[in-house]
């Protein structure tokens, strides 16, 4: 019977489904293993041959931990809000939520398609309000919560309030925004209105003024990484920077925690180094630099105080409060003009823009701290608003941005470190001794920084301080399809929904677009108002907010009335294993972290990190394809002939090329200009040149599982993948190796082609499965999936040339192979006789023994010539190898007589006779 791989995977795929056969059970007796991916956001594109990677990763460590004994969670959910379906909803009027609907059954669709281990019972949506419920009871919590720096955990607002009622906030060590003193008989008399407004200054998810990546077009608030070259990732539109007032979430409060935490965990050392990049802890200090002939001071932060003496100019953020109101009216059109096209550059494009120099002198001067000398005031996009305070104490001699601009605009370029010269080139080195620095010459530079900061303290310029480099999370978005904030405004207060009264639930609108007077979609709500007569809040939460916190709710997913039960709170507790893309690193990866943390501080759940161990697929990318066709011509040539004309590349549909050869009929099937074409083939084929490049529409080589599961089947496309190369590295598709991988899949089916024996194995066949025993398991621990592939083709072709068809030898080899290929080793293990699926099967037992050698057959070597081989036991010591060996009789026709001056023995290995 030949292997038909499609009737058997439709047929596995509907009894796993019927049966239920991955529902994990609540079974608290048994170890626990948390498998998870990361959560998929359902494009109308569906899936290529790239998003399985992780996906099947994580199934083969769910299966084999099912065969292991463990009760395995592997859930599967969907990120499903989010900005494409409502600019699909804008652009067609259809509601985002048909689309989404639409998005996700196509996902679906090709998930089962794979064989993949999920237990869809636990399916979660973040649009779903049974689930955005709890997102909006989260974000409450944390409303009603701030964070104390004594106890470094979150607590309750109530014990906040209770402190400033009895004592004021003299005592309070919180993480907030500056606010005023005042005394329990201040706060007792201030009205509700200045309550609130002191309170949101303490809360942990809290309204504020913050800059934003404002898009007039889409009438929203984009993310960093939505941004590129100032515009919108989505279509191109002119984003600007922006202060508005803004929900944002306080998670400035957790950078040192975050940063602590990662040296606990089992990720990878390059994902580490990405969030303590982002999180950016710096030590330094704050000095006073106050404007010349005004009363206002410039605050800067700096970790080299040491070079004082080097400041040329100061450098402001384009955004800073001071810009505008010290630029001399000589130069305040320049400025106006410049801090106008600033607006168009996201923070990321001003940290990319190394060498490109933009700034604008104000006509204001600042005051050396020490000297009392003027330093001209500029403002310069290179300087962020949300790192440190905004501006910079320039020092070109030893900051390499700094050189630049002080280059760009012939400012002094200071020398106060001994050593290499700086007007040509920045010395940033943090080593050598000070000069030109009044009471730090002659100081080396660890040294000199500790006086300086002692100086700036005792003179009362400013203090020691610890910085870091991330910002609070912007929270709010003025976007319709999102989860609603969960917050009405009753004469100007904000106040948090009654629990009891969650979810509050996404309203119907006339449009999905601002109101015409700029206000978020939700404004177009008729007749949305708490108690009928209370605004709502009307921009909806970030993309990230549903995905911060599902890894918890697949513990109980359908529980109404808890984010989930703490009995299996306390048994899942946290993923064993998290798979999922490196462009996760910092952003969800940051946010899940602080709201995992926070939820821990307040007593709701039992751990503090989301994941013990954290695996970055690596990416596939496409193999793209292209043809010679003849300048000025519609000629297509062959591959090997383009030397004899002058050719342009075009990219073709890599799905109509097999082995590098075009198949032409498809391709003139494919678009209308192929189809009149003239063509020059080599011995009849028409051969395509090929590159790698990213998997995208763009270049036609996108290539889709679907295609590649009814080609060749769902077992092939796991195994390919794997084979492909680790799972941490990015790696080229090439759809040329994967008939190796199919013929593999067939050589297996053909060892039961007649059925299986109750014949003892040999030592032989015994070798070669427990040797594959031992290897499959090692692989698997240290997630080497591609070198499990190599092992198991091995072990078959090794079985073939054995022809083993007995029970005891190919019975466990489908238990190791299954969590790779589960379509056909659940139709073999049926096919022998069992009536139950193989997905619980115990997996086999290494044996050690079976891989000992009994014999070894050594090489006899005079002088270093090999003359013969003995045969010997392997367990022989080295003293009865040499009495062997001197015993045999052709060791003593090469003696001829003579004593050997010495014998090197090396078990197992060789054996020397010097004479």
């Amino acid at each position: 019977m030949e292997y038909n791989f499609k009737d058997i995977e439709k047929r596995w795929q509907k009894y796993w489904a019927q049966q239920k056969t991955f529902a994990t059970k609540q079974d608290t007796g048994k170890p626990k293993y948390y498998v998870l991916d990361m959560f998929p956001y359902p494009s109308g594109s569906g899936l290529h041959v790239g998003h399985p990677l992780g996906y099947i990763a994580s199934d083969i460590v769910a299966r084999y931990k099912r065969h292991k004994g463990f009760n395995v969670l592997h859930p599967m959910g969907y990120d499903s809000f989010g900005l494409p379906a409502e600019q699909y909803a804008i652009e067609t009027g259809q509601h985002p939520k048909i689309t989404t609907e639409q998005n996700i059954a196509r996902y679906r669709n090709q998930l089962d398609k794979i064989g993949l281990s999920y237990d869809w019972d636990r399916e979660v949506r973040t649009s779903d309000p049974s689930y955005y419920k709890w997102t909006q009871w989260i974000f409450i919590q944390l409303f009603q919560s701030w964070y104390n720096k004594k106890t470094q955990r979150a607590e309750a607002i109530d014990t906040l309030l209770s402190e400033f009622e009895k004592n004021g906030n003299t005592l309070v060590q919180a993480a907030c925004e500056e606010t005023i003193l005042f005394s329990a008989q201040e706060w007792n008399a201030f009205s509700d209105k200045q309550k609130s407004d002191i309170l949101m200054n303490y809360r942990i998810s809290y309204l504020g003024e913050a800059y934003v990546n404002w898009c007039p077009a889409l009438g929203t608030v984009l993310a960093n990484d939505e941004v590129k070259d100032g515009l919108s990732e989505r279509g191109g539109h002119p984003v600007e920077r922006k202060l508005m007032k803004q929900w944002s979430m306080r998670i400035t409060a957790y950078a040192q925690r975050l940063l602590d935490g990662l040296e606990k965990m089992d990720w990878s050392e390059s994902l580490k180094e990405s969030q303590r990049y982002w999180i950016g802890r710096s030590e330094g200090t704050s000095i006073c630099f106050s404007v010349q002939n005004t009363e206002h001071h410039i605050e800067v932060f700096t970790t080299r105080p040491d070079t004082i003496f080097g400041v040329s100019f100061i450098a402001l953020a384009p955004e800073h409060e001071l810009v505008e109101k010290i630029a001399t009216s000589q130069y305040k059109t320049q400025v106006a003009d410049y801090l106008l096209a600033a607006k168009n550059k996201s923070e990321l494009e001003r940290q990319a823009e190394v060498k490109k120099v933009s700034g604008q002198f104000t006509g204001a001067y600042a005051l050396h701290p020490f000297t009392q000398k003027p330093i001209p005031i500029y403002v310069g996009d290179y300087v962020l608003v949300g790192y440190g305070t905004g501006a910079v104490m320039a020092v070109p001699g030893h900051d390499e941005r700094d050189h630049r601009f002080a280059t760009h605009f012939n400012l002094p370029i200071l020398q106060v470190i001994a050593g290499k010269e700086v007007q040509t080139e920045a010395n940033e080195a943090k080593e050598g001794n000070m000069i030109h620095s009044d009471f730090l010459n002659d100081l080396e530079v660890p040294k000199a920084i500790q006086k300086a900061i002692e100086a700036v303290e005792l003179q009362n310029l400013g203090h020691r301080k610890i910085n870091f480099r991330l910002r609070d999370a912007i929270f709010g978005r003025q976007r319709y399809w999102g989860e609603p904030i969960p917050i009405y405004y009753k004469e100007g207060i904000p106040h948090a929904l009654p629990e009891n009264e969650l979810p509050l639930l996404l309203p119907e609108v006339d449009k999905y677009l601002p109101t015409e007077s700029g206000d978020p979609p939700l404004a177009r709500a008729q007749n949305w108002k708490y108690k009928n007569k209370y605004e709502y809040e009307h921009t909806t939460m970030p993309g990230w907010a549903g995905s911060s916190w599902y890894f918890l709710r697949y513990q109980d997913a359908h529980n109404p009335k808890h984010l989930a039960d703490k009995k299996y709170m306390d048994y899942w507790r946290d993923a064993d294993l998290y798979i999922g893309g490196s462009e996760h690193a910092t952003g969800h990866l940051l946010y899940v972290r602080f709201w995992t943390m926070f939820l821990y501080d307040r007593e709701m759940i039992p751990v503090d990190e989301p994941a013990k161990k954290l695996i970055n697929q690596g990416m596939i990318q496409g193999t793209s394809c292209m043809i010679h066709r003849v300048d000025g011509e519609n000629k297509f040539i062959s591959a090997g002939l383009k030397s004899k004309y002058k050719t342009t590349l075009l990219h073709i549909d890599v799905n109509i090329v097999e082995n590098n050869v075009v198949n032409l009929d498809k391709l003139k099937a494919w678009r209308s200009d192929f189809t009149e074409a003239k063509y020059e083939l080599e011995d009849g084929k028409l051969l395509c040149e090929h590159t790698v490049e990213k998997m995208s529409k763009r270049w036609h080589n996108v290539v889709n599982p679907d295609d590649v599961c009814e080609k060749y089947g769902a077992d092939t496309l796991r195994l390919y993948e794997m084979f492909l190369g680790p799972i941490e590295q990015s790696k080229p598709w090439n759809t040329n190796g994967i008939t190796g991988v199919h013929g593999f899949l067939k050589k297996l089916w053909r060892l039961f082609a007649n059925g299986v024996t109750e014949t003892e194995p040999n030592k032989a066949e015994l070798k070669t499965l427990h040797k594959t025993i031992k290897k499959i398991s090692e692989d698997i621990d240290r997630f080497s999936f591609n070198t499990s592939v190599s092992n198991f083709m091995i072990c078959v072709n090794e079985l073939t040339d054995f022809k083993c068809n007995k029970r005891a030898i190919l019975e466990p080899l489908l238990i190791l192979l299954s969590p790779y290929a589960p379509h056909i080793t659940e139709e073999l293990w049926r096919q022998i006789g069992h009536e139950e699926s193989i997905a619980y099967a115990s997996f086999p037992e290494f044996i050690e023994a079976y891989l000992v050698e009994d014999v070894f057959s050594y090489p006899i070597s005079f002088n270093g010539k090999t003359r013969f081989n003995i045969d010997m036991p392997a367990t022989l010591s080295p003293s009865e190898i040499e009495k062997r060996v001197l015993e045999a009789e052709q060791t003593s026709r090469y003696l001829e007589g003579k004593t050997p001056k010495k014998i090197i023995i090396v078990p197992k290995k060789i054996v020397n006779i010097v004479i």
